[in-house]
């Protein structure tokens, strides 16, 4: 029998609830060839991810082919918790889209202008949630909250 804590795995319920409690995210893309990641403020509307970038290579690369995305952070009972969604990005297509993502505020940390705000079609969506051991982040005993 194992001392290890249970790592939970999430409902998609849990998934996207918890999605809603933070506003920084990784968004994974393929470009030429190559995995690369950023990250992005997000805003979860209607059961997707929607998020505001330029254009450049985030964009380039989340319109070819199929990405990733990856959120986390530690509940207020000291869990850390982690969400993945694989999907593809979609532009608004029809006018009731552009309706609804003027309703969805995305608050970008970086100053640069965001003219494009795409959704995360989520094809597959897991999460994890789990008890860290002390000493990590996320426990309140961490050596850099000590400061």
């Amino acid at each position: 029998m194992s001392d290890e804590p249970p790592v939970e795995e999430l409902s998609l319920r849990d998934c996207w609830a918890l999605l809603g409690t933070v506003e920084l995210g990784r968004l994974a893309v393929v470009v030429k060839g190559r995995p690369d990641i950023f990250p992005v403020n997000f805003a979860v509307s209607h059961g997707d991810v929607v998020l505001r970038t330029a254009s450049g290579t985030k964009l380039a690369g989340a319109r070819s082919s199929p990405v990733a995305f990856e959120a986390d952070g530690v509940s207020e009972d000291g869990q850390v918790w982690s969400v993945v969604i694989k999907g593809i990005i979609e532009a608004p297509r029809h006018v009731d889209d552009l309706r609804d993502f003027e309703t969805v505020e995305v608050h970008p940390a970086h100053s640069s202008r965001k003219v494009y705000q795409v959704r995360i079609n989520a094809e597959v969506v897991t999460g994890r949630r789990f008890t860290p051991v002390p000493g990590s982040v996320g426990d309140g005993e961490s050596p850099r909250s000590a400061n």
